[in-house]
């Protein structure tokens, strides 16, 4: 049966893809944006499929506001879909306080208020699903992408702890960790700090080097076919929590995750050497 979707940053990127194809295979979207005229054309072509709204997902009330008329209009909702976000390269002395701050306003605080906006309307209907994108970066990070990976752990954090709060109102979760894809995410959509010479001889220098000379081989992930996977998910039963696509996704996080596993387990005498000492013990 077709489902309804509620995507926010559904003018280009993921967003645009996902919305391009749920339209395409007869579903009803949702789409916010922050320029109308950028779903014209998609407008003019599913007029009756497509329900568009201004948002900025840094303002709550406006957050409020439009995924309450969404609920209203549309009557239910299947599956929210937060992606509004964008990405602050930069070392962590070389990005401003006001761009540190957008970043978290946009990506971190943006998404809790999208899932704090929807959850009771999803509890009241009976359930539904939640999908974050989130990041490979999500899990580790690279040189320049501080700040950014900080919104990524942080919304992985938030839901970490909301996921089995709703999952009693049927409401699931699938935190989307795509690699780097072929979207304007490092070029129109992004934002960078100020560089500092200083960097040119350490790992952020290194990056920057890298990312440059590398091209579009520093991108291998093809967009349509991340939303087609995210797409696919929805149907999933029970909802995967973690979504990792990308080979470049899936080599860095399971490095780190190897990593870190490893790390823990050699801490583990002294872990359990902290405790309270019991009386008694041998």
């Amino acid at each position: 049966m077709p489902k309804t979707w509620f995507i926010t940053g559904a003018s280009s990127g993921f967003g645009r893809e996902l919305t391009e194809l749920l339209l395409h295979r007869g579903d009803r979207v949702a789409a916010t944006v922050r320029k109308p005229e950028a779903l014209q054309g998609l407008a003019t072509k599913y007029a009756e499929r497509l329900w568009v709204a201004v948002l900025d997902v840094t303002n709550g009330e406006g957050v409020r506001q439009v995924v309450s008329r969404a609920f209203a209009e549309l009557k239910r909702i299947d599956v929210v879909v937060s992606n509004a976000g964008y990405a602050l390269f930069g070392a962590a002395e070389e990005v401003s306080d006001v761009q540190i701050e957008r970043q978290i306003d946009t990506n971190l605080l943006g998404s809790i208020r999208l899932a704090r906006a929807a959850i009771p309307h999803l509890r009241l209907q009976g359930g539904g699903r939640i999908i974050q994108i989130s990041s490979s970066v999500g899990q580790a990070a690279y040189p320049t992408m501080g700040v950014y990976a900080a919104t990524k752990w942080g919304i992985e954090g938030f839901f970490e702890g909301t996921i089995p709060e709703i999952a009693p109102f049927g409401i699931e979760v699938t935190l989307v960790e795509p690699g780097a894809s072929r979207t304007n995410f490092a070029s129109s959509s992004a934002d960078a700090g100020q560089i500092l010479h200083v960097y040119d001889q350490t790992p952020a220098g290194d990056f920057r080097r890298m990312a440059e000379s590398a091209g579009l081989a520093m991108f291998p992930g093809d967009p349509r076919k991340v939303a087609s996977a995210i797409i696919a998910s929805a149907d999933q039963t029970p909802a995967p929590k973690r979504l990792t696509l990308g080979s470049d996704a899936f080599a860095l996080v399971h490095a780190a995750l190897t990593e870190r596993l490893a790390a823990l387990e050699n801490q583990k005498a002294l872990a359990h050497s902290t405790d309270v000492a019991i009386q008694g013990a041998a």
